[in-house]
C-alpha cells in the first residue's frame, strides 16, 4: 500500500484550505442569487453579442432578462445543429464573439443515436471546472479522511474524432483530466492513457489492477453501474490482478493496446507485500470485495431518477460508505451541485449556468410560465432551460427536476426523469421514474432481487407492456405485482387497465447477460468511449425492443 509522506500530508492541508475557501465563495453567490444569475446572463449576451447567432437574435439590444425571455425563443439542438457546424468547420464567429477560443467539442453521452456536439469554449470549460470544485469541496471537507489520498476517476478520450475544422471532439472529462495541476493528477489511480483502452472489460481490468494495491480515498464516476462492474471485475479476476500486483505486470490475456502498456509501465512496480495482503484478504473473507481493501471516505455518482436502483447493491461491496450524488450534470452544462449525502437533490449551480424552469403542468404548451431560479416553489416539479457559455441559449434539455427547498436563495432540486422516457400508448404517461420505482417495490413483494429489466411498449389490441426480466424465480408474480404498483404509482396507468384499454404486463425471461450485451453495443454504436450511459429501463417506442426479443429465453 502507498505510503502517505510529509509531503502529501502538507499537500492535503493546503488542498483543506482552498476547498474551504472554494465552499465558502459558492455560499455566498447562494445568497444573491437573482443578482449572480442576472449578471451572468448579461455577461454571455454582451460577449457573443458579435457573433452570427447574437446579431440574428439581437443580444446586443438586450439589456436583460426580460428582454431575454422575451425576445429568445426556447431552441432544441436542432435549431442550434446548423451553427454548431459552422463552428465545428472553423468558424467560430458564427457562435462566440471575438477573442474567445473553442478547445474542443464535448460529444453528449446518453442514449440517443446521433451525438449532439456541445463547444467548449474557455469559459465554458472554468466554469464546469469550478462546479467540480465547488462540488468536491464541500465532499471533501464533510469526509476529511479523503485528504491526501488516492483518487479513483473513469475518463473518457477528448480526441474521439475530429471535426471538419480539426478540433477534437470526445469527452469533456479528457481534457479536463489532460489540463488537470499536476500536484492533483499524482493523486489520480487511473491515468488518461487507460481511457485509450478500446475494449470495455480491458479498461475495467487495467483500473482495478492499478487501484487495488493502493488505499483508495473516495471514488467519482457518473454511474453507479460502472462502479460496480468495477467492483465486481475485481473480485471475478481477483488471481489474476494479485498475481499481477506480485510481479508488476499488466496481464497479457488483457487487450490493451501496446502504446498504453508503454505509458503505464512506470506505475505497474512489482508489490509483493500489497499482493500477500490482498490475498490474505481474499483467504479471510472468502471473497475480495471493495469494503474489505479499501477505507473509503465515501463515493460519488449519480444517485437519483433511475440510477437509484443500483445503490442496492451498494452495501455488499462497499459496506456503509456514504454516497454523495454528483449533481444534476449533462454534456450541455451543470444545473446543480449537491452538499450533502445519500441524497439526489443539489443547489441550483448559479455561477455556471443561467436557468429557467417551466411548470411540468405546463410543458409542451404553447403559452406557459417560464420562472427564474429564485422564483421556483419547492415541491413543485418542473423543466429547466438552459442559457450557457458553450452558446446554448434556453435550451431545453428535456430535464424533470422536483424542487425540494432552498439554500439561502438558491433552490435545491433532484433530477426525476427525462421528457423522452415518458411512454403513452393510451395516454397512461408512465414515466420511467415511475416503472424503476414499481420494480423495485414488486421485486421485494415476490422475494427477486433487483436487477437490470426493461419494460417495452407493445402494439396489439389492446397495447400492452412487456417485462424483460433474466432468469430468476417467479417471474409471471413478478410482472404481475410490477403492473399493480405502476398502478398505485399512476392512476392514468391504473383507469387504462381496469377499463381493458391496456393489457396485463407481459412477463419475458432473456438468455442471462443479454442486459449488459445491449447497453455496451448501444454505448458504443456511436462512441468509443461512454461513461455516462446510462441502462434505459423504459423503451417508449413500440419495435424498440427487437434486440431483446431476439435474446428471449421463453414467454409466461
Amino acid at each position: 500500500m502507498r505510503r502517505v509522506t510529509l509531503t502529501d500530508r502538507l499537500l492535503a492541508r493546503l488542498v483543506r484550505a482552498h476547498a474551504d475557501r472554494t465552499y465558502a465563495r459558492f455560499a455566498r453567490e447562494t445568497r444573491d442569487t437573482a443578482g449572480v444569475q442576472e449578471r451572468l446572463l448579461r455577461s454571455i449576451l454582451r460577449g457573443n453579442a458579435g457573433s452570427g447567432y447574437g446579431q440574428q437574435h439581437g443580444f446586443g439590444s438586450m439589456r436583460g432578462y426580460d428582454d431575454y425571455a422575451r425576445r429568445m425563443p426556447i431552441t432544441t439542438y436542432a435549431d442550434l445543429a446548423p451553427w454548431i457546424e459552422r463552428v465545428r468547420a472553423g468558424d467560430t464567429g458564427a457562435m462566440f464573439g471575438g477573442g474567445q477560443r473553442v478547445r474542443m467539442f464535448a460529444m453528449t453521452s446518453g442514449t440517443v443515436d446521433t451525438p449532439k456536439y456541445v463547444p467548449v469554449t474557455d469559459r465554458f470549460l472554468h466554469q464546469h471546472r469550478s462546479g467540480w470544485q465547488a462540488f468536491g469541496a464541500k465532499a471533501l471537507t464533510d469526509h476529511p479522511t479523503a485528504f491526501g489520498r488516492p483518487i479513483l476517476q473513469v475518463t473518457s478520450p477528448m480526441d474521439e474524432e475530429t471535426a471538419p475544422g480539426g478540433l477534437p471532439c470526445g469527452a469533456i472529462t479528457g481534457l479536463m483530466a489532460a489540463t488537470q495541476k499536476k500536484l492533483v493528477r499524482k493523486y489520480y489511480v487511473s491515468p488518461l492513457d487507460v481511457a485509450y483502452i478500446p475494449d470495455t472489460d480491458a479498461r475495467r481490468y487495467t483500473i482495478m489492477r492499478l487501484a487495488m494495491p493502493v488505499n483508495v480515498g473516495w471514488i467519482v464516476t457518473a454511474s453507479p453501474a460502472t462502479v460496480l462492474q468495477l467492483a465486481r471485475t475485481g473480485e471475478r479476476l481477483a488471481e489474476s490482478i494479485i498475481r499481477d500486483v506480485h510481479d508488476g505486470t499488466l496481464s497479457r490475456e488483457v487487450d490493451v493496446p501496446d502504446e498504453v502498456r508503454r505509458a503505464l509501465a512506470p506505475r505497474l512496480r512489482a508489490a509483493p507485500v500489497a499482493a500477500k495482503q490482498l490475498e490474505r484478504l481474499r483467504s479471510e473473507h472468502g471473497r475480495l470485495l471493495p469494503k474489505h481493501y479499501w477505507r473509503l471516505a465515501f463515493l460519488a455518482n449519480w444517485t437519483g431518477g433511475t440510477m437509484g436502483l443500483y445503490l442496492r447493491d451498494y452495501p455488499e461491496y462497499f459496506g456503509d460508505t456514504p454516497v454523495r450524488d454528483i449533481g444534476l450534470l449533462a454534456t450541455e452544462g451543470r444545473m446543480s451541485i449537491p452538499i450533502r449525502d445519500a441524497t439526489p437533490a443539489g443547489v441550483a449551480a448559479i455561477s455556471s449556468v443561467f436557468l429557467e424552469f417551466i411548470p411540468a403542468s405546463e410543458y409542451g404548451s404553447a403559452s406557459h410560465l417560464t420562472l427564474r431560479a429564485h422564483e421556483v416553489v419547492a415541491g413543485e416539479e418542473y423543466y429547466v432551460l438552459l442559457t450557457t457559455t458553450a452558446g446554448f441559449y434556453r435550451y431545453d434539455i428535456c430535464d424533470c427536476v422536483r424542487v425540494v427547498g432552498y439554500e439561502n436563495e438558491a433552490p435545491v432540486f433532484e433530477f426525476l426523469h427525462k421528457g423522452a422516457h415518458v411512454s403513452s400508448l393510451t395516454g397512461e404517461k408512465i414515466t420511467e421514474r415511475q416503472v424503476v420505482l414499481a420494480f423495485d417495490q414488486a421485486a421485494r413483494s415476490v422475494g427477486r432481487r433487483v436487477e437490470d429489466f426493461v419494460l417495452a411498449a407493445r402494439w396489439s389490441d389492446p397495447p400492452f407492456y412487456r417485462l424483460y426480466i433474466g432468469p430468476g424465480p417467479a417471474p409471471a408474480a413478478l410482472a404481475t405485482a410490477v403492473d399493480a404498483h405502476l398502478g398505485r404509482l399512476n392512476i392514468e396507468y391504473a383507469s387504462k387497465r381496469s377499463s381493458a384499454r391496456l393489457r396485463a404486463i407481459e412477463p419475458v425471461i432473456v438468455q442471462r447477460g443479454a442486459f449488459q450485451a445491449l447497453d455496451q453495443r448501444r454505448a458504443i454504436r456511436f462512441r468509443a468511449a461512454n461513461e455516462q450511459f446510462k441502462h434505459q429501463y423504459l423503451l417508449t417506442t413500440p419495435g424498440e425492443d427487437g434486440d431483446l426479443e431476439a435474446a428471449a429465453e421463453g414467454h409466461f
